[in-house]
């Protein structure tokens, strides 16, 4: 058995409770159920007890919702590195300018933390199929450890997917569908397969334990910053579950004392062609609007209207963050700054950070010695065409020209 601290179920809006040992997707109202945790329980855990644990998410057990160790799926996910930018944060000023990068874990995105979580927890409840809409990189995660857990994974996915995440999907041995238009196209044929032959729908929010998989990066950037977090973290949102998680799991750690009261101001980053959370915010709502007409080659910022929206804007909010739009133009570069620079090849979303860093610090919103932590959430190899390659070509006599 593992020392899970998960009590129950609690949905988001209208606070109703559900069993964690019976299969949930969202509340009666329609909000998404979170997992709620026995805070006694987790007050007496001790940060010692990680010193000897494995450099996985798992380390973090008695934070997450599986109850058994052999209904644990993993491929080694979690503990990634935070890279001090330093060459970019002198040219800019910034003095303490950092960057977690999710794209050296496996599938190569940080949605394998919320796949193999959300997968071990469905496998230990007896689920045998799942299905879900995805931009790409997330059904590629869901459809690799629903591989390694022997179950069927049904994905739906808009035909401008990715290459490289279809292929993932498709030798993983999951039902790979297209769809002729966008990822809300995808949600509409997953809503009526759920319906017509009663498989777990695993869209985004619409099950409570991916949101616990992608907490982790803030239990990992606490423990890797000695457990003084960072003045702001600047992340990527289409569907929002990793902002979220990450408020979430600050809470759990100031309630419990790991953390001090200081809680980093979030920054939500959405391409200007899909903006909706930066709009709401801009308006003062707790809710979104659907965007029209979605148009942005950081593919996962895609999301017209996330389901969580009003958690999103919730974290924002409470931490005295911010939201930020950023242009396609400004996000391919930064991703070429940050790999020139710095060598790291970031994907478009993790690269959309960068730039909204730059241009808080030019508006002093973010002051030159705060500790500033960007999430990449995945490797630039799964997006080959945001690269555009010009190079000379050399007869086999010639020299290099100097």
């Amino acid at each position: 058995m593992t020392v899970s601290c998960m009590s129950h179920l609690e949905c988001s809006k209208c606070g109703k409770t559900y069993d964690p040992d019976q299969v949930n997707q969202l509340c009666a109202c329609g909000a998404p159920l979170l997992v709620k945790y026995d805070t006694k329980r987790l007050a007496a855990v001790k940060k010692d007890i990680l010193f000897n644990r494995p450099p996985s998410l798992w380390r973090y057990k008695e934070f997450l919702p599986v109850k058994k160790d052999e209904s644990i799926v993993t491929l080694g996910e979690g503990m990634t590195p935070i890279i001090p930018l330093e060459k970019i944060g002198a040219r800019l000023g910034m003095r303490n300018l950092y960057m977690k990068d999710e794209g050296i874990i496996p599938t190569g995105t940080f949605k394998c933390r919320g796949a193999a979580v959300g997968v071990s927890r469905a496998k230990e409840l007896g689920i045998k199929t799942l299905v879900m809409p995805t931009a790409g990189n997330a059904g590629a995660a869901w459809a690799m450890y629903s591989a390694r857990a022997g179950m069927k994974a049904y994905i739906v996915m808009p035909e401008d997917a990715p290459p490289i995440t279809r292929n993932e999907c498709a030798v993983s041995g999951a039902a790979l569908y297209f769809v002729r238009g966008i990822i809300s196209d995808a949600t509409k044929i997953v809503v009526r397969a759920v319906e017509k032959y009663g498989w777990f729908d695993a869209s985004t929010l619409k099950e409570p334990y991916r949101i616990e998989g992608k907490k982790t990066m803030a239990l990992e950037i606490a423990e890797q910053f000695n457990w003084e977090v960072p003045d702001v973290i600047i992340y990527p949102t289409g569907g929002g579950v990793g902002i979220i998680g990450i408020y979430k799991c600050l809470c759990e750690l100031q309630e419990i004392g790991w953390i001090e009261r200081k809680m980093p101001r979030l920054v939500s980053v959405q391409a200007a062609g899909c903006a909706p959370i930066i709009k709401a915010w801009e308006e003062g709502k707790s809710e979104s609007e659907r965007w029209k007409n979605p148009v942005t080659v950081a593919l996962g910022l895609k999301i017209p209207k996330p389901l969580g929206d009003f958690l999103i804007l919730d974290a924002i909010y409470k931490t005295n963050g911010c939201a930020v739009a950023i242009e396609d133009e400004e996000i391919l570069g930064a991703q070429a700054n940050l790999a020139a620079e710095e060598g790291v090849f970031a994907c478009p979303e993790g690269a959309s950070t960068l730039a909204a860093a730059v241009r808080l610090f030019k508006q002093g919103w973010i002051q030159a010695d705060e500790k500033v932590v960007l999430l990449n959430t995945g490797t630039g190899l799964k997006y080959p065409e945001t690269v555009k390659v010009e190079a000379p070509s050399l007869d086999p006599n010639e020299d290099l020209p100097v």
